[in-house]
């Protein structure tokens, strides 16, 4: 069994308030091996992104990773890397307990949807990542890859035995309806855990409308474990990798690939 905190926070502009929040989040998850945060934990999106952005080792993930030592505890959480042309990186970093980087994962798939565009202000990664954290192999997705079950698929193929989806999710008609439909399919499709961690709402400092909580848990036959609702909070959940190997047993679909032999 490895424990899992979501950590379901509210992000502000401020990067000093939210690694504040990121250390009571960590010191209430008790017991976690890994315990992940949103994507854009670092600070909302917005235009002031390309000026708050910070190097990997700059004081928000340093933050993140003192923390990380204090309490033992793997991390996962989104931030804003500089760019080489002005735009920013949505990165996803992955710290060990003592406080290495273990990995990054830069976004590839940017949210040019719904009226927004996020390729204006952030440049696009290339390279899918898994990274060995809590004992497990741990797959990267950032909020909107999640749209896209190649990724993912890639993802499984390099052995990801855990999915971390991290999320600031927009709200909106059926937002709600496709993240929550999106996650299940993505953990039953490729029957693996999946750790999907939203931002929390938050009216008070924002009206960007990012952020609708619904952090879950789901286990590889797409059932729902653990959903932490809109509010903010942490969660701290369990997932058994032998329930991976019987639930591949009975539905065994990564083994019944046919697509790839198939002559165009």
């Amino acid at each position: 069994m490895t424990s899992i905190a979501l950590c379901q926070i509210p992000v502000s502009p401020d990067p000093a308030v939210n690694l504040e929040r990121a250390r009571e989040a960590l010191a209430a998850a008790e017991g976690a091996d890994l315990a992940i945060f949103p994507e854009a934990a670092l600070t909302r999106y917005g235009k002031r992104i390309t000026e708050l952005a910070e190097p990997l080792d700059g004081p928000f993930v340093a933050g993140l990773a003192e923390a990380a030592r204090e309490h033992g505890v793997a991390v996962i959480a989104g931030t804003f890397e500089p760019g080489a042309d002005g735009r920013v990186h949505n990165t996803a970093v992955a710290l060990r307990p003592d406080g290495s980087l273990a990995a990054a994962y830069r976004k590839i798939h940017l949210f040019d949807s719904f009226g927004a565009q996020e390729s204006t202000l952030v440049a696009r990664g290339d390279e899918p990542v898994v990274v060995e954290l809590a004992g497990l192999r741990v797959g990267l997705v950032t909020c909107y890859d999640v749209r896209f079950p190649e990724l993912t698929r890639a993802l499984v193929d390099r052995g990801a035995e855990l999915f971390a989806v991290i999320a600031a999710w927009g709200s909106g008609v059926l937002k709600e309806d496709h993240w929550l439909t999106l996650v299940r399919a993505r953990a039953l499709e490729n029957t693996t855990w999946t750790a999907a961690v939203g931002q929390a709402p938050n009216p008070a400092e924002s009206s960007d409308g990012f952020g609708i909580g619904r952090s879950l848990l789901v286990d590889p036959l797409g059932v729902v474990r653990s959903d932490l609702g809109s509010g903010p909070g942490v969660g701290v959940v369990r997932i058994d990798t032998d329930f991976t190997a019987s639930a591949r047993a009975t539905l065994p679909c990564l083994e019944h690939r046919v697509l790839g032999s198939i002559e165009k």
